[in-house]
């Protein structure tokens, strides 16, 4: 176990204690974590700050009943996808009721995402910003995470063969898009 999992068990048992301290370390500590992965999943800053605050909630009421079978990081993830997968299920309902969800399926690409393509960081985001909720998902968590393959199953909640599956199927088409993507952007004067 790591020094900085072990901290985190400790913060956690300290909060199962009623201490709002161990809380605010803990807040500290994960919150930007957190909110990275909640905002790859709903893609709206103000819900991924409320998916961060459920969390955190959760967390201190769900303190007494970790039980230290995964990491903490596994933990406080696997309860960051359920509330952000809630959140988005939520919009989505409020979305079928109005015009609003086919004005947002035929927006064409803005002038600023074509000028973007220029940039190696910005057609990355793009074209991750193209797959699919489950692809995003697990590249989020094996790449920026850097969390094992049996650890990012227990956070989604699907076997580990599925996860192995999404990422390589997920990096096939980050490749694809890539590809197309250095196709179509205009090619820069050379300077002698």
């Amino acid at each position: 176990m790591s020094e900085r999992d072990a901290t985190a068990e400790q913060l956690i048992a300290r909060m199962a204690r009623g201490e709002e301290r161990a809380l605010a370390e803990f807040y500290d500590a994960y919150h930007a974590r957190v909110y990275a992965f909640a905002l790859k999943l709903v893609r709206d800053r103000a819900d991924a700050a409320e998916v961060l605050n459920e969390v955190m909630l959760e967390v201190w009421r769900g303190a007494p009943q970790f039980a230290g079978r995964s990491r903490a990081l596994t933990w406080v993830l696997g309860i960051a996808h359920h509330k952000a997968i809630d959140r988005v299920r939520r919009r989505s309902e409020r979305f079928e009721d109005d015009a609003a969800l086919a004005a947002v399926a035929d927006e064409a690409p803005a002038a600023v995402d074509v000028i973007a393509v220029a940039e190696d960081r910005d057609r990355l985001r793009d074209c991750l910003e193209r797959l699919s909720e489950a692809h995003r998902v697990v590249l989020h968590l094996a790449f920026f995470d850097d969390l094992p393959y049996p650890e990012i199953a227990e956070i989604i909640g699907c076997p580990v063969g599925t996860v192995k599956t999404r990422v390589f199927h997920a990096k096939q088409l980050l490749k694809q898009c890539l590809a197309g993507l250095t196709a179509r952007a205009p090619s820069l004067p050379t300077v002698s």
